[in-house]
């Protein structure tokens, strides 16, 4: 067991120093089944390495928030400027076209809601993930939250169990635990334990530092939009993450809650695959 008295803050990160991929072009990917690597290649593309997920599952813990009270008006229009989808299943089935021929990154826990206690969750099986063709399943986890840490690590391993056998990667979506400072030491945590319990992706926030939370992973982070920001400030937080190594964003609410959200995903994505600045990103923005 580890002693409490003795856990040393990390030193040695080899910030600047990639981790070798082994012939395949995503971190952490190289020994992977041909069919993992499949689906990871399509939401992550090949030549740049990086994605653009556009994250419309808001709905399944908070119902019709602002941005995503039709799907059908709101999301469907943006869904062409997308590398990959993040979404439940119900909405899914329902309002997204099959015809879009988009990699979906299928949210696989429930079970609370914003007006109990969340993270209370359960997995769905992966044979529905399967049946919907999705390139990843995605399950949250509550590091640092005492009621709830262990249920979610344990449905996380349950998940990475079930995608191995289907051949399906598993993203880790850390939550914020009560407990902890959010910084590049809770994240950096939050996200090695994820990667280290199977997940072949990492969903966490960027924060101060996140170079170290980066080089710490040995699997691909992308970052989480959060909170809605002004577009200027939402395009700086992209354009921070890829520099200090995130290998893509996971945006909703920056993207479907501003003015004109199909301007805004196609200068987040110019960002995340051309170097853009966040000056000429906004140009961009402002410009289309």
């Amino acid at each position: 067991m580890a002693d409490l008295d003795d856990i040393r803050d990390g030193k040695n990160y080899g910030v600047g120093v990639a981790q070798s991929c082994g012939g395949f072009f995503l971190k952490g990917s190289s020994h992977l089944d041909w069919g993992m690597k499949d689906r990871l290649s399509r939401i992550f593309n090949p030549v740049t390495g990086k994605t653009v997920m556009l994250a419309f599952d808001h709905g399944f813990i908070m119902g019709p928030t602002s941005g995503v009270e039709r799907i059908d008006l709101s999301i469907v229009p943006l869904i062409e400027h997308a590398d990959c989808l993040m979404c439940a299943r119900g909405v899914l089935r329902s309002l997204v076209p099959p015809t879009s021929r988009k990699p979906v990154c299928l949210r696989s826990d429930a079970g609370s809601t914003i007006l109990t206690e969340l993270n209370h969750n359960v997995v769905i099986d992966v044979q529905d993930a399967v049946k919907l063709n999705a390139s990843a399943i995605a399950v949250m986890v509550a590091i640092g939250d005492r009621e709830t840490e262990a249920e979610t690590v344990a449905n996380l391993y349950q998940a990475v169990d079930e995608g191995q056998a289907f051949g399906v990667p598993v993203m880790g979506v850390t939550a914020v635990g009560k407990d902890m400072a959010r910084d590049a030491r809770y994240f950096g945590l939050a996200s090695r334990v994820c990667a280290e319990n199977g997940a072949n992706i990492v969903k966490t926030y960027y924060t101060e530092d996140f170079e170290k939370v980066v080089a710490c992973c040995p699997v691909p982070i992308v970052i989480a939009g959060g909170k809605k920001l002004p577009e200027l400030e939402a395009l700086e937080l992209a354009y921070k993450a890829i520099q200090s190594g995130a290998a893509g964003v996971d945006m909703g609410r920056n993207v479907f809650q501003s003015d004109k959200p199909a301007a805004m995903i196609q200068a987040v994505w110019a960002v995340v695959h051309k170097g853009l600045s966040p000056k000429d990103a906004f140009q961009m923005y402002n410009d289309l």
